[in-house]
């Protein structure tokens, strides 16, 4: 979605108003929870759905 909207991680973090690291650690699906208010800001500035950022993985098994 950052592609489409032809914006970088470094902007995104700035409008959102998040540091580029926790942005980083959201891109790369290696956070553990996202506060709705964040899902909120990114969808408002992406101009986008949730639906469209996220994607349900399950956890593997150990």
């Amino acid at each position: 979605m950052m592609a489409r909207r032809k914006i970088t991680l470094s902007e995104l973090a700035e409008k959102v108003e998040i540091t580029p690291a926790n942005l980083s650690i959201l891109k790369t699906g290696k956070a553990k929870a996202v506060r709705f208010s964040t899902l909120e800001s990114i969808c408002k500035v992406l101009n986008c759905q949730p639906a469209d950022i996220l994607e349900y993985r399950p956890e593997k098994e150990q």
